[in-house]
């Protein structure tokens, strides 16, 4: 019986010591959890669909080692605050989950100061498009109705009329409007469960 110093193999952060000095170990005894954090992986998952759209583009292209550009990813934390470094695609998992028909991919991330640690949770994001001149609306202002959509138009006599139209991708809080509304035209987003089709209103400019 004797005493040692030991160092860890990996360089990173060590948790809550599990044996303290004086206590007698062995070979199998676990002293403490080193992980590496700097760079550190986010785990996320994806759509079986929106993966097929992916791999046919950018995602085959930001596959690590290629010559491609690298798909940049924005990690969104528990609190609603963007971690202020970008990180980027790093692997796909070998299945999709055939219960919940997505796919587990995981992004790499800078991590100087160890600020993001394991288990804590966040939302990651990518710009995988661009789409110049899309029209959007506060999602408020968009109402859905048996699977269709519409919205409370004022016109220029400040009278309302209910019109479809068919939307696309959420972005934040707005929605892209595919079709159904030309740019400058009045929507309603506050109160639009009080209008109805030719009302008379005073519209006012909202934050969206």
């Amino acid at each position: 019986m004797g005493f040692t110093r030991i160092a860890s193999p990996i360089d990173g952060i060590a948790g809550i010591a599990q044996a303290q000095v004086g206590n007698l170990i062995n070979a199998t005894s676990a002293l403490t959890t080193v992980s590496t954090v700097d760079p550190i992986k986010v785990y996320y998952n994806l759509s079986e669909q929106d993966y097929l759209s992916f791999t046919k583009g950018s995602l085959i292209d930001a596959q690590q080692g290629t010559s491609g550009p690298q798909l940049q990813l924005e990690l969104v934390l528990s609190d609603g605050t963007t971690y202020p470094h970008t990180g980027s695609f790093f692997l796909a998992d070998r299945q999709v989950d055939p219960k919940t028909g997505a796919i587990r991919l995981a992004g790499i991330f800078p991590n100087p100061g160890n600020v993001l640690r394991p288990g804590q949770y966040g939302r990651v994001r990518a710009a995988t498009t661009t789409k110049a001149d899309a029209l959007l609306v506060p999602q408020r202002a968009v109402t859905e109705l048996q699977g269709s959509y519409q919205v409370a138009v004022v016109g220029t006599d400040n009278k309302v009329s209910i019109r479809p139209v068919k939307v696309g991708e959420r972005i934040d809080t707005m929605w892209i409007i595919a079709d159904g509304l030309k740019p400058g035209e009045r929507v309603v987003a506050e109160g639009i469960q009080k209008v109805r089709p030719g009302m008379l209103v005073s519209p006012k400019p909202t934050k969206s």
